[in-house]
């Protein structure tokens, strides 16, 4: 599917600009276009075997995920390479997702008429421990927390003209990774450990600002973001540096 431009008719059929309409949410959208994805569509995801890769069912039977959140539904596992072959309508959203490695958190939207009772997360055979949690604190974010899907920001990103970063990780996000990361004795990754560090400080956008699209508070949010990254940049590096996923310094370029 290609990406939806800002000034593109929108797919909801409204004849109004996707700017106008849907962009910033995509969830409704997504929602009013499910009709579009079959049944067959859905069930050739659900149908894939559960997998096991890294620790993923060990990490999950361990959570109490009614008791967490306040929703009886489970995670299924399936293999990153082979939902990435089944080609299907939408861009997967996850972690290192590029090259078939990491893990996918998948649009509830696809798997919603044949499975209504998992979460699916697609995830590759080599899967480390600080890629998976994150996926999984995307979903208890989703179901106790921001109830922000991943892959749905980015339109309200381009037209604040923030990173999308700054919105796919709020600070209920920040909660859960740090919840799982202790719960687990984790070791995170270079990317992870900032996004860590910005919890600790109090740094992120609330999903309560980004689902009222409340301007104000997002780039006030998103500025101070890095500013904070900036001050902070040597430390910052210091803890990171050795990680996996450690690119060089992450101070911000403002544009």
């Amino acid at each position: 599917m290609t990406p939806i431009g800002r000034n593109d008719t929108c797919p909801c059929g409204s004849g109004k600009k996707f700017k106008k309409c849907h962009m910033g949410k995509e969830t409704e959208l997504t929602l009013d276009s499910i009709g579009d994805f079959t049944d067959e569509m859905s069930n050739m995801i659900t149908s894939l075997p559960a997998v096991a890769h890294g620790r993923s069912r060990e990490i999950v039977d361990s959570l109490d995920i009614q008791g967490l959140t306040g929703n009886h539904i489970g995670i299924k596992f399936i293999d990153l390479k082979d939902y990435s072959d089944l080609n299907l309508f939408g861009t997967a959203q996850g972690k290192a997702s590029r090259g078939n490695s990491g893990g996918v958190f998948i649009n509830l939207y696809k798997t919603l008429k044949t499975d209504p009772d998992n979460i699916y997360l697609a995830i590759s055979h080599d899967i480390d421990d600080s890629t998976l949690i994150h996926e999984l604190a995307h979903v208890l974010d989703y179901l106790g927390g921001s109830k922000l899907m991943p892959g749905t920001v980015e339109p309200l990103s381009l037209e604040m003209e923030i990173p999308t970063d700054h919105l796919e990780h709020p600070e209920e996000f920040g909660h859960w990774l740090d919840y799982l990361k202790n719960q687990f004795d984790i070791q995170l990754d270079a990317d992870d450990t900032v996004i860590h560090f910005l919890y600790e400080n109090g740094c992120l956008i609330t999903g309560k600002a980004i689902d009222d699209k409340n301007e104000f508070i997002i780039k006030s949010k998103s500025e101070q973001i890095f500013r904070f990254l900036s001050k902070n940049s040597q430390k910052i590096n210091e803890r990171i540096k050795e990680l996996p996923g450690y690119i060089g310094s992450r101070e911000p370029k403002e544009e």
